[in-house]
């Protein structure tokens, strides 16, 4: 069974910095692209960034020049370092990312979310 675990989120004040952490576990084949979505209150989901298998990455405007993911294979982890936060980014994070476990077809598989609140 994969399974998706975020951790680091939390309550941080404007301008402070988080980090993000998603860990796959199961029998896994192989993971193509890993991201991060958030949902804010009243909002629809949306992508923040994105990494490839290969190391190619893409962000949401928002996310541009402020946040960076990266992803450690080996460890079938995807992080998200997130700096310069505003109010706005205030939002249940999600990861994703795109598996091929051993025995079920390629799918994609989400985390349980982990909430981040940006307030003074």
């Amino acid at each position: 069974q994969v399974q998706l675990v975020e951790s680091g989120g939390g309550l941080v004040q404007p301008g402070g910095s988080l980090r993000l952490s998603c860990a796959v576990s199961g029998s896994i084949f192989s993971i193509n692209t890993m991201g991060w979505y958030r949902r804010a209150p009243g909002k629809q989901r949306e992508l923040i960034a994105a990494i490839t298998s290969g190391g190619s990455t893409n962000y949401a405007d928002s996310a541009k020049g402020r946040f960076t993911i990266s992803r450690d294979n080996a460890k079938k982890t995807v992080y998200l370092q997130m700096n310069s936060l505003k109010a706005e980014d205030t939002a249940v994070y999600y990861c994703n990312a795109n598996i091929k476990a051993i025995g079920v077809p390629r799918a994609d598989y989400w985390g349980q979310g982990t909430q981040v609140t940006v307030s003074s």
